[in-house]
């Protein structure tokens, strides 16, 4: 994208207290906020970067918020609604300072300093990952919650009925990150009236004749857990790189660039995945690499992809979520027995024949 689309003068590296620099600050902030010429998964990008000219567009671009009166989880609700929230850890801890600094400046009877409310909003962030992500692990509880910021303001604690009400309102409802509505509508109208099945050969999965390609890219892949969520030996967990496909109800997985003349191999179909009744989600609990997400599969196989950048990676995850939710099947009735054992229940690989639910 170059300077002039962005409303960016010929140099846009700052010299601080450049008053060109401040106007193309405010101009860009402006068309971030309304979203003229950008969707929300392009704003985090030019609100995270480590210099002076970022900081000035996340400046102006926040004064663009009222927090007044506002509980910290009330405004970070309608905080995280407005664009999407993507990026390295420290990217997202910059944007997040600045709501921080918005917030203490729109409350000013406040007693919490703004690096206090730094460190509240980033506990809330890992608290809502804690209590609504897909760890099988305990919950963490509120004393826990308390227990983990003594300390942190400002050398003192933090008062305990503020925190017992924010892990309260966290536990209750969750924080929701907006989608790119965008990249949804345009999912939503390439899927149109198309009902692939899914069809299972000796060499794999392969999608019905006529099915639709939705997307496709390089992806990295790393297998995690086999099915019924076993986790993956040692020997086979290495990161390999394929070029995804993603039509039908298949993710198909290729060691060369997808051509539609191509004849697909008995290694691409043993690599393919079924995505029906499927869940990709962000990693945000994986460090090692940037722009992984999760897919659990409905046997319940983990896989660990990561994509070249951040709206890639936004990307491929409301792409296989939206036709996941579309096509797949209800799931059977449980059988019934006198055995108490939870049994899960049978998820058919074939595609719904049901409308759209509103």
């Amino acid at each position: 994208m170059d300077s002039e689309r962005l409303g960016l003068g010929s140099n846009d590296t700052l010299s601080n207290g450049n008053r060109a620099d401040l106007d193309s600050a405010k101009r860009l902030a402006k068309r971030l906020f309304n979203l003229h010429g950008f969707r929300k998964c392009d704003v985090a990008r030019h609100l995270s970067k480590n210099n002076d000219f970022s900081r000035l567009v996340a400046e102006e671009y926040l004064r663009y918020f009222n927090f007044t009166e506002m509980s910290l989880d009330q405004a970070l609700r309608a905080f995280l609604l407005e664009f999407a929230l993507t990026g390295e850890t420290q990217e997202r801890e910059r944007i997040l300072a600045h709501f921080s600094r918005q917030y203490v400046q729109c409350n000013s009877s406040l007693t919490l300093s703004e690096d206090s409310v730094h460190t509240l909003t980033c506990a809330l962030m890992l608290l809502n990952t804690d209590l609504h992500g897909h760890n099988v692990g305990k919950r963490m509880s509120c004393t826990q919650f308390i227990g983990n910021l003594e300390g942190l303001n400002s050398s003192h604690d933090f008062p305990k009925e503020l925190l017992k009400a924010l892990y309260n309102s966290i536990k209750n409802e969750k924080l929701q990150w907006t989608i790119d509505e965008e990249e949804l509508r345009q999912s939503f109208s390439e899927l149109g009236e198309q009902r692939g099945g899914v069809r299972r050969t000796g060499s794999g999965l392969v999608s019905p004749s006529g099915a639709l390609l939705y997307k496709t890219g390089f992806l990295v892949r790393k297998v995690h857990a086999d099915c019924d969520g076993k986790r993956t030996p040692r020997g086979k967990r290495g990161w390999k790189t394929f070029y995804a496909v993603l039509k039908g109800l298949i993710l198909y997985l290729q060691k060369g660039e997808y051509r539609p003349d191509k004849q697909l191999s008995d290694e691409d179909l043993k690599n393919a995945v079924s995505i029906h009744h499927s869940l990709a989600i962000r990693a945000t609990d994986y460090s090692k690499r940037p722009n992984v997400f999760y897919l659990r599969t409905a046997d319940w196989r983990v896989y660990l992809f990561q994509a070249p950048n951040a709206e890639q990676m936004q990307s491929w995850i409301t792409r296989i979520n939206t036709v996941a939710a579309m096509f797949s099947a209800p799931p059977l009735p449980a059988a019934i027995g006198s055995q108490k054992k939870f049994s899960r229940p049978l998820l058919p690989g074939s595609a719904s024949k049901l409308s759209q639910v509103k």
